[in-house]
């Protein structure tokens, strides 16, 4: 399995993305602690040779078969996204950061004659479906809209592995990844969201799920014992597709205070961020909350992940000595 490389490059890293604090997340999540949230209880093992994707269904003019190395044929793209599951509650580490190589999508819907719903389009509802009978439904307008959807063959300039997809998975920024990060995939139907329900949505869950505004810090961890003095908070913040603007923290229910964000490629990466607080002896409680691009600041209510994802403030509580 040779490594595939990119026509279109994502290019370097801007400086300072990894602010140097101990204890905070890397902005580039490595594959082997990407997290794994999944039905399949052993990982499929499928033989790329064999393996083919089928694309049909309403409003395809052009239905079409494409084997691996079709796929590999076409224009690859390199693109840093971060990923989020929906299952995710707030200060949870559901989320990850890679740097992922694939065809875009809606170049391949487009060759099949497809249509967003806003351009006339029949269907609204792409379902992908994985060799392990998982379906997964994506809203056909989203693929469409100009994001960098992609069906991804690399990871973190690797093949894809095994455990998150391999030969090929769906990579939609700014959803979660219920609704859009099918592994093992071996078809994508359009249809309608009247007509299907996909497997989590026959479950309860949200048929529509766009990733909610998010901080978290990690640093310092939960019940920690630090020095008093000026104590570093850090975590990251995220809200694809709007990207982050500013991040605050306060201690104690006091004044919020700006801290300092590390730079980020683009709207569809979270974003490291760090602040150096004087804090005096005693228990104290940290919070964060975190503002997207498009100036709407976190919600402070508490909602559980179902069925469209937890919302809420991260705190920590720490004894300072």
């Amino acid at each position: 399995r040779d490594s595939p490389t990119p026509d279109v490059p994502a290019g370097p890293l801007p400086a300072g993305v990894d602010p140097p604090v101990e204890g905070i997340t890397p902005f580039t999540t490595p594959n082997r602690d990407f997290y794994r949230v999944d039905t399949a209880l052993t990982v499929p093992r499928v033989d790329a040779t064999a393996w083919r994707l089928r694309l049909h269904g309403l409003g395809v003019e052009r239905e079409m078969t494409l084997g691996y190395r079709d796929l590999l044929r076409r224009e690859l793209v390199e693109r840093d996204i971060t990923l989020t599951c929906v299952s995710n509650e707030v200060g949870g580490r559901y989320a990850g950061n890679a740097r992922w190589l694939g065809v875009r999508l809606a170049d391949l819907l487009r060759e099949a004659g497809v249509r967003a719903p806003s351009g006339g389009g029949p269907a609204d509802q792409l379902i992908s479906r994985s060799v392990d009978g998982m379906t997964i439904g994506t809203p056909v307008e989203a693929v469409l809209d100009g994001r960098e959807a992609l069906l991804a063959v690399g990871m973190n300039g690797e093949p894809l592995p095994f455990r998150h997809g391999f030969p090929v998975r769906m990579v939609v920024p700014g959803l979660y990844g219920y609704v859009s990060a099918c592994k093992w995939l071996e078809e994508l139907e359009l249809t309608t969201f009247a007509e299907v329900d996909a497997y989590w949505v026959r479950r309860r869950w949200a048929a529509e799920a766009p990733i909610k505004t998010q901080s978290r810090i990690d640093t310092p961890r939960p019940f920690a014992r630090v020095e008093a003095g000026t104590v570093t908070v850090a975590g990251v913040a995220w809200a694809q597709g709007r990207g982050i603007e500013r991040v605050e923290v306060r201690v104690d229910d006091g004044p919020w205070e700006e801290a300092r964000t590390a730079e980020a490629p683009h709207p569809d990466t979270w974003r490291q961020w760090y602040l150096g607080l004087r804090l005096e002896p005693g228990s104290r409680r940290l919070e964060v909350r975190t503002t997207d691009g498009t100036g709407e600041t976190q919600t402070a209510e508490r909602v559980g992940i179902s069925p469209d994802g937890a919302t809420g403030r991260h705190s920590v509580v720490i004894t300072v000595e």
